[in-house]
């Protein structure tokens, strides 16, 4: 979410907990990483195995965008969001049609027919 400049990443529960008046959200699942936790449901050497993007918040309220170069299982990825970047809370945002648009990386995966987008516009 984005409210008032700040944004965060927060469950369900505890976004409906705050009664948060904002700017922007998006709804996805599942949490990659709570309170500094990667979710219990995930375990080591998961099988399903896709390229995912996800979206995690580091320190107050600097949001981090990731995404796999190659298939990844859900536990790696959150393990990325929670020991690579130092992210508190992370949400995976999507899977198998996951694609990045970057000029600044030199990088245009392509687009497939998309659903939800991000855009950061300076």
């Amino acid at each position: 979410y984005v409210a008032g400049g700040k944004a965060g990443v927060l469950d369900t529960e505890a976004f409906v907990k705050r009664g948060m008046k904002v700017d922007y959200a998006s709804q996805s699942g599942p949490m990659l990483v709570v309170n500094g936790q990667i979710h219990p449901k995930f375990s080591a050497g998961g099988t399903s195995l896709k390229r995912r993007n996800g979206v995690g918040i580091v320190g107050e309220s600097m949001l981090v965008f990731a995404i796999s170069e190659n298939p990844v299982n859900f536990y790696d990825f959150a393990a990325f969001f929670r020991d690579q970047i130092g992210a508190k809370n992370a949400l995976f945002l999507d899977g198998s049609v996951s694609s990045l648009y970057s000029a600044e990386l030199s990088r245009n995966d392509g687009f497939l027919p998309l659903g939800p987008m991000v855009a950061v516009v300076k």
